[in-house]
């Protein structure tokens, strides 16, 4: 099925995202990270969703029997809040996907001074896969990027551009950018 998008078809007041939602293992590890090594801000608790009925399959599109042992919001610096749950469930899938897998992720951060950021990690004990690399040509030239990994395997980025990308010197419109948030 092909759908066709007028350029001024848009989702009905959308301003734009507010959050996403992962799933860890453990909350209380998961939220320690965010919060004691990479300086999220810890919000509310939601507590426990479980229902007898099908409530779980009808909202959320998971085992009838699943379980939300709770969930916790955080923020993250100038940018989308992060919604953490821990679930359980009958037919739970434990393996992470990679990059490479349908429904594959990662969450990246914007730093100021990569080379900062990644000798910080190291000390933290947090996993760093290999070294930074830049892009000098396209339009993504002035970006640094690494990847590491939280505790329990989730992909996350640093990413810095201090001098911008190349593409926003011929676009009227840019991407959302943490370092000048009203652009």
């Amino acid at each position: 099925m092909t759908h066709h998008c007028r350029s001024n078809d848009k989702l009905p007041g959308m301003r734009g995202m507010q959050h996403i939602g992962i799933t860890v293992p453990n909350l209380a590890e998961a939220v320690a990270f965010f919060v004691d090594v990479l300086g999220c801000e810890p919000y509310f608790r939601f507590g426990e969703f479980r229902f007898e009925d099908d409530w779980m399959e009808r909202h959320l599109n998971v085992h009838p029997r699943a379980t939300i042992r709770d969930f916790q919001m955080v923020r993250c610096g100038n940018g989308t809040n992060l919604e953490i749950f821990e679930y359980t469930a009958p037919d739970q899938n434990q393996r992470l996907p990679r990059n490479s897998d349908i429904g594959g992720h990662h969450l990246a951060f914007y730093v100021d001074d990569m080379e900062a950021a990644v000798a910080y990690l190291k000390s933290r004990g947090v996993q760093v896969l290999d070294t930074p690399s830049t892009f000098t040509d396209g339009p993504a030239a002035g970006l640094t990027w690494v990847y590491f990994l939280a505790p329990w395997g989730l992909q996350l980025e640093l990413v810095s551009f201090p001098e911008g990308m190349r593409y926003a010197e011929d676009s009227q419109r840019l991407l959302w950018d943490p370092r000048t948030p009203d652009r």
